[in-house]
């Protein structure tokens, strides 16, 4: 049981999440471990375990807390328009994933690692606020696509959603594996998350 106020509970555990945050923007997975993330913090290495069984556990926090922040920018599409052609919609999307980087990496890169290695309680937390980005979208495409059915619109959500995990790897390719296609006479179009997204939301919706 953590002891402390709920007040002290949430700020400890967003300060170990923003710890593993900022260091997910310049090391991989693999060179993050709970001893990076404790020098971090402002409170000493074995009080993480309180709160975190393992850096996966945090890093399955950090993707929660993505998800959220992505839920809280597709609800204002819904709420501040009122009408948006599908040119518009499948901009304000695209808009919406792009700003969400750490998303997208944490999609692509690390998604069985988290999951293997966190308890199914924590796993389950994370599927439920997928449920609710997912709820998310069928009510912004039930608003905003006049004739699609249900079906479809479920049909059209797991695509996108498949199409996701590609995004991040298509939009960031390493010096070395630049190299490696220029060696194998592969031409390399850099392209951004936003115009990936938002070409494939003009042609799925």
């Amino acid at each position: 049981m953590i002891k402390g106020t709920p007040e002290l509970i949430f700020e400890r555990r967003e300060e170990i999440i923003n710890a593993c945050e900022k260091l997910y923007e310049t090391m991989s997975f693999k060179e993050i471990t709970l001893k990076e993330i404790g020098n971090e913090v402002p409170f000493s290495r074995p009080t993480i375990y309180n709160y975190f069984q393992t850096k996966e556990e945090i890093f399955l926090a950090l993707f929660r807390r993505e998800y959220e922040r992505w839920i809280i920018d597709l609800v204002a599409i819904y709420n501040e328009n009122e009408c948006l052609g599908k040119e518009e919609l499948a901009s304000k999307i695209a808009k919406s994933l792009a700003d969400r980087p750490q998303l997208l990496k944490l999609i692509a890169m690390n998604i069985y690692d988290m999951e293997g290695n966190s308890r199914v309680e924590l796993l389950t937390e994370l599927k439920l606020t997928y449920r609710k980005l997912i709820d998310t979208f069928e009510v912004i495409f039930e608003k905003f696509l006049s004739g699609m059915t249900k079906e479809e619109t479920k049909k059209r959500l797991y695509m996108f959603f498949s199409f996701i995990f590609g995004v991040y790897p298509m939009t960031n390719a390493t010096q070395k594996q630049r190299e490696a296609m220029k060696n194998a006479d592969i031409d390399f179009v850099q392209v951004s998350e936003y115009e990936l997204t938002y070409d494939f939301l003009l042609k799925l919706i």
